[in-house]
């Protein structure tokens, strides 16, 4: 047996509060008021033209309360209609103006200023229905004796019976004065259908309703309707709305008993049934038994559609109304969350099928539409200026703040919060934070929103990423795609990768004394299970090649095996890095045909540049040649080491990411040392000098500190 997701069975819906009526006998209206008022109904209907507002003459009479009631009109015990019966309230308002004789000389200046105030009050009280298609207006007579007029006190209620109006029709009552001294009163009354009353059975348009249920078996909801065969009846579904007309979805004249089949993705909150009988001034029952059902409100939020109408301007298109506040956030490319523009910009109501506004400048496709309901759950999400803008852009969104004096500041937003800039930060806004501001300053940042407290600018990153290096990467595409068919033949290079984690070290050829160091350190590695590739033992292939070329597949092949690049700072590497960050080209200069460290920094520096170093690159240096301060900031985003003292550690980052530590690493550590101190005294104390000549800093190397 399948079980509902919700289960609904009534007669005609789910019923409102049954009443019970009071029966008034005969067609004519009367009325009625409190003890010691006397009051009469006109024998016909006046026009409804309640006039303006003119100044009361003195103490008036003023409806300040309606009252209403249902009441039964019938003609026979079984032959009833639906009445409306009105209380109104009155009250004295107003006051006598005090005779200029009387202020001046203090006392009566006319005995027959008494008569007025002790007189009665009479008023004519107007009631003004209309229930569509009917309207109509009746007056009734007032008159309060002068023992009750008590300024500002209530003198009692006159009663209208009463107003006839269809079942389930909507009633507006209107009531002022004629004259009208002040602003009429209003009300509105529903009244109830078939469901509601006890006494249905008296009023024959109620006779002939069909009888409805509704009920649920899996996905499918079903109408069923059980009427006699031979009665011919309407059934209408539509959605409901709260402002404007009724939205038709369905309608078919039907006879006899018919079971009606819904799928379960069609109901929302507002749709509702309309049954009646095909008869002429049948009783239309109407009934929204969806109103409360979670299904249905999750299927309102699938069907809600926003649409982008100008640059500034859009709409939620939805079935029914929604409790929603909606704002624009700013999306970036790589699947993070929408960023919420919250503040500078602020939530606003959203109302179905009402054109709102943000107060743009400029579209562009990374701004997008939010909308939470009222427990400010994200609900609906829509990136609206993608279709005629585009994809998704690697933009940079600024948020400028403005304050007193002039005084501005400037953050870009990014998915761990919005970075001030400047800043020392290590995200990729910080680091680029002096050329994001410099193209804002030279206008190359598009403004999308503009007031006094602020703004918002969208800056291009991609040309920061490949500007630079577009040529470079070029090349190095190309001659990665002539060397991967070399690289796939070289076997042997591939048996050898079992040996140990590949190493790839970059330096700069100072002088020979160095590189002879270097070829120290290199043949120390390769003791340990380290693949070691340096340009000292690839002349033959370098020259061949080119520096950039072998570089390259020298780095791809190492980065692709998970293995390591190890960059050995000197003076001489730390100048040409300097030159490489400040024009972004390495000018003429004193390096031999074989230096791969400078080709080198071509493929380095993107890889620091856009956050791919950290796990694939360490840095190092020689104690006594080089202080770790000296390395660019840009490089020590990775770690960097100092040889021989930190061995231990380096040696531990060169080892598999994920591979244990060794107990022998201090043992290993030792044996490079050992290898290297040789070299190391040769470099540091050569034949003849009789103490250490070189100095520390970028500027050291052999010879400095000689004091020539």
């Amino acid at each position: 047996m399948p079980v509902p997701w919700f289960l609904l069975s009534l007669a005609l819906g789910r019923s409102p509060v049954v009443l019970s009526l009071e029966r008034l006998v005969g067609p004519q209206d009367a009325t009625h008021c409190s003890p010691g008022l006397s009051c009469r109904l006109w024998d016909s209907d006046i026009l409804c033209l309640p006039g303006d507002i003119v100044p009361a003459p003195g103490p008036v009479l003023a409806p300040t309360h309606l009252q209403t009631e249902l009441v039964l009109r019938c003609q026979k015990e079984t032959d009833c209609d639906l009445c409306l019966r009105v209380a109104v309230h009155l009250a004295v308002h107003g006051h006598w103006e005090e005779p200029e004789d009387e202020e001046k000389f203090g006392g009566a200046a006319d005995s027959g200023v008494e008569e007025p105030r002790n007189a009665s009050l009479q008023a004519q009280v107007v009631l003004s229905f209309q229930a569509y298609p009917t309207a109509r207006c009746v007056l009734l007579e007032v008159q309060v004796p002068a023992a009750l007029v008590q300024f500002g006190q209530s003198v009692g209620s006159v009663v209208y019976d009463c107003f006839e109006a269809a079942l389930g029709s909507e009633v507006r009552i209107w009531s002022y004065t004629q004259p009208r001294y002040e602003k009429e009163l209003n009300h509105t009354q529903q009244l109830p259908d078939c469901r509601g009353l006890e006494v249905w059975n008296s009023i024959p348009s109620c006779w002939a309703l069909p009888w409805l249920n509704v009920s649920a078996d899996g996905d499918n909801v079903h109408l069923v309707l059980n009427v006699s065969e031979e009665q011919h009846f309407g059934l209408s579904l539509y959605w409901n709305q709260v402002q404007g007309p009724p939205k038709p979805r369905w309608h078919k004249n039907l006879t006899g008993p018919q079971i009606i089949t819904l799928n379960h993705t069609d109901l929302v909150p507002c749709l509702c049934i309309q049954v009646w009988p095909l008869e002429p001034d049948s009783v239309r029952t109407n009934i929204c038994p969806f109103r409360e059902d979670p299904r249905a409100h999750q299927n309102l939020w699938q069907a809600a559609r926003l649409q982008l109408l100008t640059l500034q301007s859009w709409l939620l298109d939805a079935p029914c109304s929604l409790p929603a506040e909606a704002a624009l956030c700013w999306r970036a490319p790589g699947g993070d969350p929408c960023q919420p523009l919250v503040p500078p910009l602020s939530w606003e109501n959203v109302t179905v099928d009402k054109v709102l506004e943000f107060p743009l400048l400029k579209g562009h496709p990374n701004l997008c539409v939010q909308q939470v309901n009222s427990s400010e759950k994200l609900q609906l999400q829509e990136c609206l200026w993608a279709d005629s803008l585009g994809p998704l852009k690697d933009d940079v969104l600024l948020l400028e703040t403005r304050g007193p004096q002039d005084n501005r500041s400037l953050c870009a937003l990014e998915p761990s919060g919005c970075t001030s800039l400047p800043s020392k930060a290590s995200t990729r806004a910080a680091r680029l934070g002096e050329y994001l501001l410099q193209d804002l300053q030279s206008g190359q940042c598009l403004q999308l929103w503009d007031d006094d407290l602020g703004a918002l600018w969208a800056c291009p990153m991609d040309k920061y990423i490949h500007k630079r290096w577009a040529l470079v990467w070029l090349a190095c595409l190309l001659f990665a795609a002539a060397l991967s068919l070399i690289l796939l033949l070289k076997k042997d290079h591939a048996k050898a990768a079992a040996r140990g984690r590949a190493a790839l070290l970059l330096y700069s050829a100072d002088d020979s004394g160095f590189e002879r160091l270097v070829g120290a350190l290199a043949s120390a590695l390769c003791q340990l299970p380290l693949r070691v590739a340096v340009d000292l033992w690839s002349r033959r292939e370098l020259s061949a090649q080119g520096p950039v070329a072998w570089f390259h597949a020298q780095r791809r092949q190492t980065l692709q095996e998970g293995g390591v690049v190890v960059l050995l700072f000197s003076p001489g590497a730390v100048a040409l890095c300097s030159e490489w960050l400040q024009d972004g080209v390495s000018g003429p200069g004193a390096h031999g045909p074989h230096d791969a460290f400078r080709a080198s920094l071509s493929c380095v520096l993107p890889d620091f540049l856009q956050g791919r170093a950290p796990g694939s690159y360490v840095g190092a240096c020689f104690d006594r040649l080089l202080h770790p301060d000296a390395v660019p900031a840009l490089f020590r985003t990775v770690p960097v080491f100092t040889l021989p003292s930190q061995l231990p550690d380096f040696l531990g980052a060169l080892q598999q990411p994920r591979a244990p530590r060794s107990g022998r690493l201090q043992e290993r550590a030792e044996q490079v040392s050992r290898a290297l101190q040789p070299a190391l005294d040769s470099y540091f104390h050569p034949p003849g000098t009789p103490a250490p000549g070189r100095g520390v800093g970028p500027g050291a190397g052999p010879g400095a500190g000689d004091g020539t």
